[in-house]
């Protein structure tokens, strides 16, 4: 996401228990990947790519475990008592993180946009997606 001429806000998010809390720097009009890849279709994971100077740990680093699968690329953090994935590295964005849409408060939301993303052809649509215009 191209979110360089609009004005940041703090957006803040957690896991079910709250035992993790994060804050993350995005517009109040959000645009997410929905995307079908087998983890994120079962986890119901909406995806706000953002890069690491605008993603910060508040609390519970010591509550998260790490999940690996397929090409071990992603890091896949969870929280060890409530289970929910609220952020992770994404394979497709290491120098950034995911945050789920359904993980942030909605204080400062405006709008969603959802784009799809074909995750189960995920090699042909991040090819797709790398080379499509910036918006």
């Amino acid at each position: 996401m191209n979110y360089m001429s609009e004005e940041m806000l703090i957006h803040k998010g957690g896991c079910h228990c709250g035992a993790v809390r994060f804050e993350v720097d995005a517009p109040a009009a959000l645009t997410v990947l929905d995307c079908n890849c087998s983890i994120c279709r079962m986890s119901g994971y909406l995806h706000l790519q953002v890069p690491k100077s605008r993603f910060r740990l508040l609390q519970g680093d010591d509550s998260l475990s790490t999940y690996t699968f397929n090409t071990g690329t992603a890091q896949h953090y969870f929280c060890g008592t409530c289970g929910v994935k609220s952020f992770y590295v994404p394979r497709s964005f290491p120098e950034g993180y995911s945050v789920n849409l359904n993980c942030l408060d909605r204080a400062h939301i405006t709008s969603v946009t959802v784009e799809k993303f074909d995750g189960d052809n995920w090699e042909s649509a991040y090819d797709r997606k790398k080379h499509a215009p910036q918006k």
